[in-house]
């Protein structure tokens, strides 16, 4: 399966036959080079690669350092700390180690990298979990970014271990990728009060209509920066203040697709402007706010503000 231009491969076999730019060695904070992943991979490929990594421990759990392939046909042996010399692992220490285990790839600029089930050998954790939590970290890595990574593959040496993370791992990201990513969207709006009027922007693209300032959430975005985000690109205005309003759910809310919206009350500094996301601009007083026409849901929000600020509960 693809992530992108990323392919994602689960294979059963042995991780250092692999001919890839980086195959990744499940290793303890000192880097010594033992039994498991480890020490098949120092017997196979020689003991310069523990020597070279021992000089560069010890390092923080989670972390990950490169060294050579030696006698291995991958280019380089990612060793990335699961556990420390207790060999006891948890998720957070898979988690991390497999995200800069990718990061690290990034740094070097591979294009191939190769992992065994990070931390199920010497450290006892289930294979299914393992399995889940590299599927996440994999995700998070190549959604929204440019990589130089092509192919992601996830070796295991035996059928049973296998099957699990075949399972899990392509089973988990197709979930992602072909049913979490339809939506619903997260977007932001917010009711900015000038002066006794509030500001609404015409929208440049459909639906068109006017609108309360906002838009799209991105990744890794908070809703706070998001509104803070669009109000400013689109009114030229600095919110200074935020306090969360409502959030508004129901599927027929805009015509595009499913999105979920969290309206803030803003207080803001500046001179108000149409920005380039915007086609116009007006302040309109309250009196008059609910004579014009809305895209989206935007009129029944308004309607909720008044009822709200006149001391009463609109939900």
């Amino acid at each position: 399966m693809k992530i992108n231009q990323t392919e994602i491969k689960i294979i059963q076999g042995d991780i250092t036959d692999l001919k890839v730019d980086a195959i990744v060695n499940a290793a303890n904070n000192k880097l010594v080079m033992g039994g498991g992943v480890a020490g098949a991979i120092r017997k196979k490929g020689g003991a310069s690669i523990e020597a070279e990594a021992v000089k560069k421990g010890p390092i923080a759990i989670g972390e990950a350092i490169a060294t050579g392939a030696g006698k291995l046909p991958a280019k380089y042996v990612i060793h990335a700390a699961t556990m420390d010399m207790s060999f006891k692992t948890d998720e957070i220490k898979i988690r991390d180690s497999s995200r800069n285990a990718l990061k690290l790839a990034e740094e070097l600029k591979l294009s191939s990298i190769a992992f065994p089930a990070l931390g199920c050998g010497t450290g006892g954790f289930p294979l299914l979990a393992a399995a889940k939590i590299m599927a996440q970290e994999t995700f998070r890595h190549l959604h929204n970014r440019k990589t130089c990574l092509k192919e992601i593959i996830f070796c295991l040496y035996d059928q049973a271990a296998f099957n699990i993370f075949n399972k899990g791992v392509v089973s988990y990201l197709e979930y992602i990728i072909h049913k979490l990513q339809q939506g619903p969207f997260c977007t932001v709006d917010a009711l900015i009060e000038i002066d006794g009027g509030l500001v609404i922007i015409e929208r440049s693209n459909p639906p068109f209509g006017w609108a309360l300032p906002g838009g799209f959430v991105d990744y890794g975005e908070s809703l706070e920066d998001a509104v803070t985000r669009e109000v400013k690109e689109e009114t030229n205005l600095v919110v200074r203040e935020l306090k969360q309003f409502h959030t508004y759910s129901d599927p027929r809310r805009d015509p595009r697709f499913h999105t979920i919206g969290t309206v803030f009350l803003a207080k803001v500094k500046g001179e108000p402007r149409a920005g380039d996301d915007a086609a116009g601009l007006k302040i309109i007083p309250l009196e008059k706010i609910l004579k014009l026409d809305f895209a989206f849901d935007h009129k029944q929000v308004i309607e909720d503000y008044l009822k709200y600020r006149n001391g009463k509960n609109p939900f």
